[in-house]
């Protein structure tokens, strides 16, 4: 047994297995896409079920060996691409033949979301992102307050004039997602209004001031601080942040060596 646990861990650490396996994901990705194609599919149908099947042992002989490999076994499980890799490849064989098959191959283009771990630039990027996922729930809370308050205002000033767009809060609310993203907004929603009330455009104005130059570019601003962290972190270094931290803890040990050396003299 522990033969095979040292040969499995051989061939998981060699350097082609993990681009071989990413050659597979992505082909198998390109495979599921083809498939989309009903021409192609009505056609070729029997040679995308075989090299399907052909990719799918080949996932299945990755999830053994990997699990051979670690030791022990439980940290296999720890990583959350195998976790995810395993429940994937499990409910292929469960459901095989049933009728959730093009679902699940629609879940393994998935497994491309793994190449992610191999090219450091994409890796820096998801990094950055997570961590600011705690930040980005205070800057949601400010631009869902700054749309309400600005649904309820365009509301009650538009719509008379267009309620299409301004009828009613929902559908103000979507009329500002459109405006935000600055797709037709001059053209199609505030320069028809203007031609029925000319101080229109200062409830526009003000809402893309507010909206797009302040508040994303907040949050803009927030991913760039992160992703500065993650590249001093992947670097060696300690960020100021942490800098200050520990000149803060350094001071305060400093402080309690010192009050415990008067208190020896007043002793």
């Amino acid at each position: 047994m522990n033969q095979l646990r040292q040969k499995s861990a051989q061939i998981v650490n060699h350097k082609v297995f993990q681009p071989t396996i990413i050659t597979l994901i992505i082909i198998n990705a390109v495979i599921v896409g083809l498939e989309s194609y009903r021409g192609l599919y009505d056609t070729y149908g029997e040679w995308f079920v075989r090299v399907d099947t052909f990719v799918l042992i080949i996932f299945s002989l990755e999830i053994v060996l990997k699990l051979l490999a670690a030791r022990p076994t439980t940290n296999f499980f720890k990583d959350g691409w195998n976790v995810f890799d395993f429940v994937i490849v499990a409910s292929s064989f469960i459901f095989m033949g049933s009728p959730f098959v093009t679902v699940l191959r629609i879940l393994r283009v998935l497994r491309v979301f793994r190449t992610i771990s191999v090219i450091p630039s994409l890796r820096k990027i998801v990094n950055a992102l997570i961590m600011t996922l705690p930040s980005l729930g205070t800057i949601m809370l400010l631009l869902g307050i700054m749309f309400y308050v600005f649904s309820v205002m365009g509301t009650f000033l538009f719509r008379d004039v267009a309620p299409d767009y301004f009828g009613t809060i929902e559908e103000t609310l979507l009329t500002l997602f459109q405006i935000i993203t600055l797709e037709s907004w001059a053209s199609a929603i505030m320069r028809p209004i203007m031609d029925e009330i000319w101080w229109a455009w200062t409830y526009f104005v003000a809402f893309i001031l507010v909206g797009t130059f302040i508040v994303l570019n907040l949050f803009v601003g927030v991913i760039v601080n992160n992703f500065e962290k993650v590249e001093q972190l992947e670097n060696g270094e300690t960020p100021a942040e942490d800098e200050l931290k520990d000149e803060v803890s350094q001071l305060r040990g400093e402080i309690q060596e010192l009050k415990q050396i008067i208190r020896g003299q007043n002793k």
